[in-house]
């Protein structure tokens, strides 16, 4: 069995890595990635961009190099430094080849005395790296595979009843930073299919997973933010007010749904009720808000009340998700 071995940081993981792990897996039976921790240069964990890898290449072996050394350069103490871990640390013996485009495919693969593969060191195929895509990652993301650029963008979600301002603010925040917006495809496809104001629990999860399937869509075009309008928690509480019941599927939606969104916003009942012929009243938009809320409470996700008038409300939103890094830990963000 031919063993191929690369390492990086990856952080971004971007179509220059892609191809030489790419070339890898054509040349050898098997291929290692070593991928290390980066905190000195980017949020972003290194579970989250190992997992990056693995959902691209789940035929890799990924190896995560919690305590590698993180000395860059090219001193005979730091290629020892470098050599040692992967030998002694991690194990890694029998490689046949190592790949890499940088200079330090010589001294590692002298050290695992492995054949040095070097892979468009001109940066001809693809003329990019790391440290410019770092820098405006936006600009750049036609280099990044769409599953790597959307774990760059901050999702805000804003939920809420019916006529609570769902659909203006979220417009207005997509203008204003100049990025995108997610519509309501439950509304959409309601005014479409619904009989006697009401669908089936078959239709419910063919809302969720249409709408999850566009939202992927809006992620990846995105400039920094996507801003959307409910999501499955919202159609799984539709599910449950009108049927008493949820399809297993829509509440694995849901469930999803938990872990997706960076900022949860709730647009609260303070605003006029717009008595419009699709909706169900007044009384109603009370009852559902307090269903929705106590969801929320139940799974345990923590959210931002909006309330006021359009102007307060958008300058809530804009001062925390301005003061929010994706990543991070968001506590001294205060409602």
């Amino acid at each position: 069995m031919q063993i191929g071995l690369t390492l990086g940081k990856y952080a971004p993981f971007h179509k220059g890595h892609q191809y030489v792990i790419e070339t890898a897996l054509k040349e050898m039976d098997k291929v290692i990635v070593i991928i290390y921790d980066a905190p000195e240069i980017t949020t972003v964990p290194l579970n989250i961009r190992a997992d990056q890898i693995r959902r691209l290449y789940p035929q890799v072996t990924v190896t995560e190099a919690w305590d590698g050394p993180s000395e860059v350069g090219d001193s005979p103490e730091i290629q020892k430094k470098h050599e040692d871990y992967i030998i002694h640390n991690l194990n890694i013996k029998h490689v046949d080849a190592f790949y890499s485009s940088e200079f330090y495919g010589l001294h590692v693969s002298r050290a695992l005395r492995a054949e040095n593969r070097i892979v468009d060191k001109e940066r001809i195929a693809y003329n990019i790296s790391s440290t410019l895509i770092r820098q405006n990652p936006y600009k750049y993301r036609k280099y990044l595979d769409p599953l790597v650029y959307s774990d760059l963008i901050i999702n805000a979600v804003f939920l809420g009843a019916p006529s609570t301002g769902k659909t203006t603010i979220t417009e207005l925040m997509a203008k204003k930073f100049n990025t995108q917006q997610m519509p309501e495809y439950g509304r959409e496809y309601w005014e479409k299919h619904h009989v006697n104001r009401r669908l089936t629990l078959e239709q419910l999860v063919e809302i969720a997973e249409r709408h999850l399937k566009i939202e992927n869509q809006k992620i990846a075009v995105a400039n920094r933010y996507l801003f959307t309008d409910t999501n499955a928690l919202t159609t799984f509480i539709f599910s449950l007010y009108y049927h008493n019941a949820a399809d297993p599927r829509l509440e694995k939606s849901a469930e999803q749904a938990e872990k997706r969104y960076d900022l949860i916003f709730v647009c609260n009942t303070d605003i006029p009720y717009s008595d419009t012929w699709d909706r169900s009243g007044d009384m109603n938009r009370t009852i559902f808000q307090k269903r929705i809320i106590a969801d929320l409470q139940k799974r345990r996700l923590p959210f931002f009340l909006l309330q006021g008038n359009l102007q307060k409300r958008i300058e809530k939103v804009s001062r925390i998700i301005s003061g929010y890094r994706k990543y991070q830990n968001i506590t001294e963000l205060s409602d």
